[in-house]
């Protein structure tokens, strides 16, 4: 995803049906955007328009507190494959139920359809108007803390965490997209956002950025032997992967990114192995039981700055202008990972035994 330097570390994590329970704040699980066994790799619609904008409550009609406390202080949807339903027969967690959204899609990886999803979720989730904090997560996200810690570090600054770089060596870009949107606005970052409500407001109503970003960022097709010397052609296709432009950019378009801290608060390790260039591109590696220690934990709480080597910039990592560790959320863990994480109380109390079983 981005080409930066940070602290290479192997550590473990994960849950599938538990990961973020507990989260006082606006999780946006995004189920449908990495848990490939609810859904099947399909094209996107061609047929599917930007959102219109929505009536809801807005963030100066809103006199009380934002939610803080128990479950009053966390709203959690998730986009999963259109018809799968959270429930007591799907998972053990409770915290899950019912929270998926019924105007979910069908989500290609690599596809506008990804953003799409982002923009539901959001769109949902302001619905709400004590929500004032949005986080994307995925299903293989764990915490790095327990929930007062997250809770405090992130509704105690005004900022979005958004990493946005501008990636000279890119070519993501097309010029097609000009002159709409320029390629001195154009960012790189991960998709692993967490905004402040105006933000996500801003992705919600935006109806300029993301109907060029369907027709124009869009990802090569891969190579197909059984396709011969027709994937001569289908490699010179302009090669772009919405997920990872899309807000930082839309965000630079608005003149925004004085409000943000530009990075993630989210932990991955790549592989960049020529291995995986060549059977697609970079993966996210996958923390094992193995990799689920104490020690690990602690080396990535410890990372306290982000180096993007394109930009020539370190980014200390604060929180409201005071320093803080960078991340409060790590991936991508398998369930192995998570148990050890869990089970030795790493990042706090749970019981594990609840989830030993499959539901009924």
């Amino acid at each position: 995803m981005t080409k930066r330097a940070q602290a290479s570390i192997k550590l473990g994590l994960s849950m599938r049906h538990v990961l973020c329970l507990g989260w006082k704040l606006v999780i946006l699980l995004s189920v449908a955007l990495c848990v490939f066994a609810f859904l099947r790799i399909q094209q996107y619609s061609q047929s599917t328009a930007a959102l219109p904008r929505k009536s809801r409550f807005l963030a100066y009609d809103f006199n009380g507190n934002p939610k803080n406390v128990d479950r009053a202080k966390f709203s959690i949807y998730i986009h999963s494959e259109p018809g799968f339903v959270f429930d007591e027969s799907t998972t053990r967690s409770t915290v899950f139920f019912d929270r998926q959204l019924r105007n979910s899609i069908k989500v290609a990886w690599g596809e506008a359809s990804m953003i799409q999803a982002e923009r539901i979720l959001l769109e949902e989730a302001l619905q709400d108007p004590a929500n004032q904090r949005f986080v994307l997560l995925s299903d293989s996200c764990v915490p790095l803390y327990n929930f007062s810690y997250i809770y405090s570090y992130l509704m105690g600054s005004p900022r979005s965490f958004v990493d946005s770089f501008l990636d000279k060596k890119d070519d993501r870009y097309n010029p097609q997209m000009s002159p709409a949107i320029s390629k001195q606005k154009w960012r790189k970052g991960s998709q692993w956002v967490t905004l402040i409500r105006r933000h996500a407001e801003e992705v919600v109503d935006d109806e300029i950025v993301f109907p060029i970003f369907k027709k124009f960022c869009k990802r090569r097709p891969p190579v197909d032997a059984s396709k011969g010397r027709k994937n001569l052609k289908l490699q010179k296709q302009h090669n772009c992967i919405p997920d990872e432009h899309y807000v930082q950019t839309l965000l630079s378009m608005k003149d925004l990114e004085t409000e943000l801290e530009r990075r993630t608060v989210t932990y991955t390790v790549w592989n960049q192995s020529t291995t995986n260039m060549d059977n697609g591109g970079w993966h996210p590696f996958t923390f094992s039981y193995a990799d689920a220690g104490s020690e690990q934990i602690k080396r990535i709480t410890d990372i306290n700055h982000v180096y993007y080597e394109t930009e020539y910039r370190t980014e200390w990592c604060s929180n409201n202008s005071t320093s803080a560790p960078c991340f409060l959320f790590a991936r991508k863990f398998s369930q192995g990972a998570a148990m050890r994480l869990f089970s030795q109380g790493v990042v706090g109390n749970f019981d594990v035994s609840t989830l030993l079983e499959a539901p009924p």
